[in-house]
């Protein structure tokens, strides 16, 4: 066990752990952040997935020990109301069906944006691809992240 000091949302927390533990665990069991969600644990369905430094990352896989002094941000992070550009697209387009895998599509769309404000179908679909949907929303997916790239614009 050792203790890691990690920024999780803008705050400082403290943490005891085997350093192999996934940040997944971390957050949800240690922090008690419950948004991001564990789906294969072998980084391929990206519902655990979060920003590490801004950067879209599964958490699933990534030992506490790896994250250093980066910042970590969970959905928890994105915004404290559902106001973030792309949770109100989300709202929108109704793209959830049973809601598991959302967090994780919601933080890959969100780092699609800043890096890609005006993406294209195949930059959409090049970016979401590492994230499963059950529930076959990816249509709605993608519109609602045309729909936040055009409401960012008007901001």
């Amino acid at each position: 066990m050792a203790n890691f000091s990690l920024l999780i949302n803008g705050k400082k927390h403290t943490v005891e752990a085997d350093p192999q533990t996934p940040l997944l665990w971390v957050i949800r069991d240690y922090v008690g952040l419950k948004g991001t969600k564990f789906g294969c644990g072998m980084a391929q369905c990206g519902a655990c997935t979060i920003h590490l430094d801004g950067q879209a990352t599964r958490s699933c896989v990534l030992p506490v020990s790896a994250v250093g002094g980066k910042k970590v941000t969970t959905i928890e992070g994105i915004s404290p109301d559902t106001s973030h550009v792309v949770q109100q697209a989300w709202i929108q387009e109704q793209v959830p069906q049973c809601g598991y895998c959302q967090s994780g599509q919601i933080m890959s769309a969100v780092a699609l944006l800043k890096t890609k404000p005006h993406p294209t179908d195949a930059d959409i679909d090049a970016a979401m691809q590492g994230n499963i949907c059950r529930c076959g929303t990816y249509d709605r997916i993608r519109k609602a992240i045309h729909v936040a790239a055009k409401n960012t614009a008007k901001k």
